[in-house]
């Protein structure tokens, strides 16, 4: 079947809301490292890796290995049963994760993970209301919604009413309409304010991206997470990493959080820890796991299969020191978005991220003081950049931020092609 025919099957039997990237979606069939293919034949270099799933590459023959050997003993039994796969991930998590964090619970995507955490920090505390941030995204289900920051991704009215949201530590647009460092972070000090307004005074935890994913990678300045993790502490919360897309060395360190010298009390991690396969977890204390006392199951979370698979790839990462990779890597990439960035002055708002999580955000001219976001802009160079055979992300609140986020293993020569075609496609677009 060729793209226009499995599009249009995709059209006509699947939910109107599950969208596609491109005015002619692709459809994919095949891919090998950093390479994927589609169903007419076209081969596309991947700098999104499945929304940050694909961590050591598309089809990687040890993971594969992992899972083959997995599913030919046993594919599934549920938490029900201890498995070997399942208890050597937690052990694995527990080594990695940092500080007094030791005890895990499974499950099958991050949506679930976030929603665990809560559960967790509502349990251990006592305390009913947690503080999420504005422009943050945690998944579909109705209290991932609610945590959720952002009015195209909330699909009913109807949300859970403990939680507040703080302000967003977005520099760029700040909603302060202040300038870092001269403002103090006052974005961070302001949830003080927020929890003596807004709750009973009391809060069961705060729980934030290190960087906003769908927000479009948006990157708090090295202080925030200090400051609101002392505030939530001092107001009887926890402090939850959400780790879904920073995991994993995807920042240049294991967790993004280590990026900013803060040990929270739980996190979450999903996406990029099985290369693909669906898994969830949630690691936190063993004082926060013994605050749970009714009983809990998870039919897929800790599947055997998708712990082989983690096992795999967190092993393939450590060996071959992939966080220190994405550093480099993400440097030359860096380096790369800046200097397009002064290129093409007007279009080109701001470059931000970590690592091997890096973005653009599109404006209208931001020469003229004018940072009116272009999300018209951002799907032409999405179309221009698909022409060229490169695929990346896009996100924001606006939809004019473009999200790049190669495999871990990616290697210079496949980055600066990288940059080369961001060039020829803004060209194409300002000519």
């Amino acid at each position: 079947m060729t793209n226009r025919q499995i599009s249009e099957k995709h059209k006509k039997h699947l939910f109107p809301a599950v969208k596609n990237y491109y005015e002619q979606p692709i459809a994919l069939t095949d891919g090998k490292g950093s390479t994927v293919r589609d169903a007419d034949g076209n081969e596309y270099l991947d700098f999104f890796g499945g929304i940050l799933t694909v961590s050591v590459g598309h089809a990687n023959e040890e993971v594969n290995q992992a899972v083959v050997a997995q599913v030919n003993r046993l594919s599934h039994v549920s938490t029900l049963y201890p498995t070997l796969p399942m208890v050597e991930l937690a052990e694995k998590l527990a080594q990695l994760t940092p500080g007094k964090l030791d005890k895990c619970f499974f499950t099958a995507s991050g949506t679930e993970a976030d929603e665990a955490a809560v559960m967790m920090a509502q349990t251990y505390t006592g305390n009913p209301e947690l503080i999420a941030l504005r422009h943050g995204y945690s998944g579909r289900s109705l209290l991932a919604q609610s945590l959720t920051a952002h009015a195209s991704w909330r699909a009913v009215p109807t949300q859970v009413p403990s939680i507040k949201h703080a302000l967003s530590p977005y520099c760029y647009r700040c909603p302060l309409k202040l300038r870092y460092p001269s403002c103090g972070v006052q974005c961070a000090n302001d949830v003080e304010e927020l929890i003596q307004t807004t709750t009973i005074g009391k809060v069961a935890g705060m729980l934030v991206e290190p960087i906003q994913g769908v927000g479009g990678f948006i990157t708090p300045p090295k202080e925030y997470f200090a400051i609101v993790a002392d505030i939530v502490r001092k107001h009887g919360g926890v402090f939850i990493s959400d780790e879904v897309q920073t995991g994993f060395g995807r920042t240049g360190k294991t967790w993004g959080i280590e990026q900013y010298d803060v040990e929270p009390d739980m996190m979450t991690m999903a996406k990029g820890i099985a290369n693909g396969l669906p898994l969830g977890a949630l690691v936190t204390t063993t004082d926060i796991a013994a605050s749970l006392t009714k009983n809990t199951i998870s039919t897929f979370g800790g599947n055997p299969v998708s712990c082989a698979a983690a096992n795999a790839t967190i092993d393939i990462i450590r060996r071959d020191k992939l966080a220190d990779n994405a550093q480099h890597m993400g440097e030359i990439l860096r380096d790369g978005l800046q200097t397009l960035q002064r290129k093409y002055p007007d279009i080109v708002g701001d470059v931000r991220g970590m690592g091997l999580i890096q973005a653009i955000e599109f404006v209208v001219d931001e020469t003229a003081q004018n940072r009116t976001p272009n999300p018209e802009l951002t799907s032409q160079f999405m179309e221009e950049t698909k022409k060229r055979r490169l695929l990346v992300g896009r996100g924001g609140l606006h939809a004019n931020a473009i999200r790049i986020a190669p495999a871990l293993n990616i290697s210079e020569d496949a980055v600066r092609e990288a940059i080369r075609v961001f060039d020829e496609s803004l060209a194409a677009i300002v000519k």
